[in-house]
């Protein structure tokens, strides 16, 4: 049973939904936001109380498995678009550095080479100072996965902790091998 599923989304101000049969569009100060949803599921908008209504059409496990999903999804959708999400990483380590330059994201973290990772247009990637990065953008999955993905070009070590975290991440760090 979906306990998510069966909660209206509350639409915000500045923000217009409109379903066209399976397509569900999020327009907002932040951006524009696109989502087709299973036939499993309906989507309807009550402009009277300024919510958004996901309803199961059918009662098998498949159709409340995507009433909860696409519940979320929505709502992730005019959160984005109102206000937008953010990741922000850190880099430690001496020497490591990161730099935006034009539409590349360039970090020097400890290979013989500078990696280059190139920034999705949609996301904004900013870098505050040499070992802070900001990713912002409306598409929360989009933000996450290229956060985890330069997160994942050096991930923090386990003896000196060194390497790209999420910013308040705890990294647990091991005694040496003289800690006997």
């Amino acid at each position: 049973m979906s306990r998510i599923g069966n909660q209206p989304i509350p639409l915000l101000d500045g923000v217009k939904l409109t379903i066209e049969g399976r397509k569900v569009t999020a327009v907002g100060p932040q951006g524009t936001l696109h989502l087709e949803h299973r036939p499993e599921v309906q989507v309807q908008v009550d402009p009277d109380a300024k919510q958004v209504i996901v309803t199961k059409l059918k009662d098998s496990r498949q159709s409340r498995a995507f009433h909860g999903l696409t519940r979320s999804l929505i709502n992730n959708m005019i959160i984005g678009v109102k206000d937008g999400y953010e990741k922000r990483l850190e880099i430690v380590g001496v020497g490591y550095l990161a730099a935006v330059q034009g539409d590349t994201l360039q970090l020097r973290v400890g290979f013989a080479n500078e990696i280059q990772k190139k920034i999705p247009k949609e996301l904004d990637v900013k870098c505050p100072d040499q070992t802070h990065i900001v990713v912002r953008g409306c598409d929360k999955q989009q933000v996450g996965e290229f956060a985890a993905e330069v997160r994942a070009i050096r991930k923090p070590e386990p003896y000196k902790g060194k390497g790209v975290r999420y910013q308040g991440e705890y990294v647990k760090i091991k005694p040496g091998k003289s800690a006997t």
